[in-house]
């Protein structure tokens, strides 16, 4: 029995994992959830799977959620940072899923890290700000950090049983979303509920926006240069729309491993919480038959100016992926409420990134520093846009 905290447990990735766990009530038992503001789901959740703490953002909600339980629940309700590092750094969890969505994933994170829990990784952001600082402190505490995503699950598979020094490339796969067709000069018009309907995959608004842009592809860049510890010269993105290919890693001698399936998350999810064992999860396979064609090609980073963005502030590291990515997180949110355009969003983020003098080999408060100051410089910029 494996005794899990899921941080981010109302989200899409949070769902699908409690899914699992349901499936496999011999495998797993949950300990603490917590999520940020949705106390009804949250609320079935622990009736469900009667986890012994569970978090919500602040004091309000907690008290929403206490009222929405029955007497004698037996959960212990928590708020704020300290419910959110009590439920990562609890006594008797030995897995803790981060799916918290942006930032605020980190200082969670390494609070598990620091308390020596293995991680399931969702949160992406969390290698994106401080990859050397946590990769650094999970080697320290003999922790396995196991990816959720599921180009960075396929990798991982990619990789099993071969030599790290044999291998030459990482090859990032990227659905492309859902405006790989449409043509530049109408990207101005494009409306939030457009750039939420993505092709293949089901996600949360924040996500499904980084898809549209070719955003998350770049931050999944970043994320498999501290994850896999190589250099970003070595990762290279290809458009597949289909979704089947999930990930491929190139080796020196040409040849090339990919992992595929179908576009489910709930495999990723499941290999990071069994891992080394797979689960049956009885989820069928691609139906190669019935597949007209798997198709590939190269991002336009002309078209999609995110994921150029993303490459440059990862080849220059220090705190300049945590400004991109902060930057990022206030003008996603800025479209989605309607204050700026689709192509606001990569001209905030590009001049954000411009007015940063990157800090090499960063603390984390020099990190949590330029999160901070680049949240205010967008904001300050994007009536502009």
């Amino acid at each position: 029995m494996k005794n899990l905290s899921i941080l981010g447990s109302t989200g899409s990735i949070g769902c699908n994992t409690l899914k699992i766990v349901e499936m496999f009530r011999d495998r797993f038992e949950i300990k603490a959830l917590a999520a940020a503001n949705n106390v009804e789901l949250l609320a079935k959740q622990i009736e469900t799977f009667h986890p012994e703490i569970a978090v919500v953002f602040d004091e309000n909600r907690a008290l929403e959620l206490k009222d929405m339980l029955p007497a004698g629940a037996g959960v212990e309700i928590l708020y704020g940072e300290d419910g959110y590092r009590a439920a990562a750094t609890y006594d008797s969890v030995e897995m803790v899923v981060t799916a918290i969505v942006g930032a605020a994933g980190l200082m969670p994170a390494l609070a598990a890290i620091e308390a020596g829990k293995n991680i399931a990784l969702a949160n992406k952001e969390t290698l994106v700000m401080a990859g050397e600082i946590v990769m650094k402190k999970a080697a320290e505490k003999g922790i396995s950090i196991l990816p959720i995503d599921s180009e960075h699950s396929a990798v991982f598979q990619c990789i099993a049983g071969q030599r790290r020094e044999d291998m030459d490339k990482i090859l990032l796969t990227a659905s492309g979303g859902p405006f790989l067709n449409k043509p530049a000069n109408k990207f101005v018009s494009i409306k939030p509920e457009e750039a939420l309907n993505h092709p293949t995959w089901q996600m949360g608004k924040k996500i499904s926006i980084d898809s549209a842009t070719l955003m998350n592809k770049g931050l999944e860049v970043i994320e498999a240069k501290y994850l896999f510890g190589v250099s970003h010269n070595m990762i290279k993105v290809v458009i597949h729309p289909q979704s089947v290919i999930h990930s491929m890693v190139a080796y020196r001698d040409g040849a090339v491993i990919a992992q595929l399936g179908i576009p489910d998350m709930k495999g990723a999810i499941a290999y990071a919480m069994s891992w080394p064992e797979r689960l049956p999860l009885k989820q069928p396979i691609p139906d190669f038959a019935n597949i007209a064609a798997l198709t590939f090609q190269q991002p336009d980073l002309k078209k999609f100016p995110c994921l150029a963005l993303a490459f440059k502030a990862c080849e220059t590291g220090g705190t300049m992926p945590a400004v991109l990515n902060a930057s990022n997180e206030v003008a996603v949110e800025a479209f989605l409420n309607k204050q700026i355009s689709f192509t606001g969003i990569p001209k905030l983020i590009k001049n954000t990134i411009e007015k940063h003098s990157s800090v090499k080999d960063p603390s984390l408060s020099d990190i949590l520093e330029a999160d901070k100051w680049a949240r205010e410089t967008v904001k300050e910029q994007q009536i502009k846009f």
